[in-house]
């Protein structure tokens, strides 16, 4: 008998691998795997999830108006233009499922979020990867790789697992290059981390062109990854097409009402951006001091990079031996490199002690 087979190329992608949440052995687990917040969800957020504790038998509303009309509000969007989603992974994969195909490329930045030439091959599509420039987007570089063939250019602004960013004259000169008919996705996942006056998420190049969208989370700094909450800033056009192929209850009711409240608890966004902004330049600076490589960063994490594979495998190694989990990086072609995430105060402690003995025994 013969069994089903799947599309051809399905069977090529290397399945995404997501950071690790065990220790094994170790008395005290400390998460630095997944970029996600170290001071968890609001209280708020949490009481509105334990409410609908009862009312699991209800479907959602289907097209999240309430959380639309909050995203809004908070972010000065059109209501109307926002589509939301079960991640904004999911909002990627609609995306590319809608504008590519077969014979179709996708292009992407070298080291950009995996999600991105995975979703390009489950569709048919082909990736295409662009040089960087010092772990940096490199507008020359994607624009000469431009095609008849491409559909799509994705960038994450600031982009994971790199930290780099961007500015809002560089994305700008990027979407000039490129033909009208090539949508350009930004990525904004960690947008809400980055304080720089020249950066921008987006939203403003949305509101003036007809192929720009941008995409965020609620799975970082508003502490909700467990229940896979993003949204997109479309284009009309775009949202149309996004709520033509998207499930009809694509997000949870659960996560509809904990996204709500979280945008109303701005002071716990606040300390949560506070809190990055004291640590993320003190683990950088520690790390660095003991003579590592630690990549300038405008999000929540830190890529540091080993003198080789083996070095960087032997300090993830150690890092876990004391409870540590950080994030390995060869799927992203950076073998040589550990990411971590800012953690609290003593978790960050932690992590330099660690490294500090193994590089004093190694």
């Amino acid at each position: 008998m013969t069994a089903p087979k799947p599309r051809p190329g399905i069977l090529d992608i290397q399945a995404y691998v997501g950071g690790g949440h065990e220790a094994p052995g170790a008395d005290r687990v400390i998460v630095l795997s997944a970029n996600e917040t170290p001071l968890g969800p609001s209280p708020l957020a949490v009481k509105a999830y334990e409410s609908l504790a009862s009312s699991l038998h209800r479907y959602p509303e289907g097209g999240s108006t309430e959380l639309r009309d909050v995203i809004a509000e908070r972010f000065g969007c059109a209501a109307d233009r926002i589509v939301c989603g079960n991640g904004s992974d999911e909002l990627i994969s609609l995306l590319v499922r809608a504008y590519a195909g077969p014979g179709d490329e996708v292009l992407y930045s070298r080291h950009g979020f995996l999600m991105y030439p995975i979703s390009a091959m489950s569709c048919g599509a082909t990736p295409v990867a662009a040089p960087e420039a010092n772990y940096t987007v490199d507008v020359d570089a994607m624009l000469a790789h431009v095609t008849s063939k491409t559909r799509m250019v994705f960038i994450a602004n600031p982009n994971n697992p790199t930290g780099s960013y961007i500015s809002a004259d560089e994305i700008r000169r990027l979407h000039t290059g490129l033909p009208d008919d090539v949508l350009l996705v930004i990525d904004a996942a960690y947008a809400e981390y980055v304080t720089r006056n020249d950066y921008t998420a987006g939203g403003d190049l949305v509101e003036e062109f007809d192929n720009v969208v941008m995409t965020r989370t609620f799975s970082k700094i508003f502490g909700l990854a467990a229940l896979r909450l993003g949204w997109a800033y479309c284009p009309t056009h775009v949202a149309d097409v996004l709520n033509r192929v998207r499930g009809p209850f694509n997000v949870t009711a659960a996560a509809q009402a904990a996204g709500v409240a979280a945008l109303a608890d701005v002071a716990h966004m606040d300390t949560g951006r506070a809190h990055n902004d004291v640590w993320l330049p003190w683990l950088t600076k520690a790390l660095s001091d003991l003579g590592l490589t630690v990549h300038p960063s405008v999000g929540n994490f830190i890529l540091v990079r080993f003198k080789s594979k083996q070095a960087a495998d032997d300090g993830y190694a150690a890092l876990l031996a004391a409870g540590v989990i950080g994030r390995q990086m060869g799927g992203y072609g950076l073998p040589e490199c550990i990411r971590i995430t800012v953690g609290l105060e003593d978790e960050n402690r932690i992590v330099v002690q660690a490294l500090e003995r193994h590089l004093e025994n190694s």
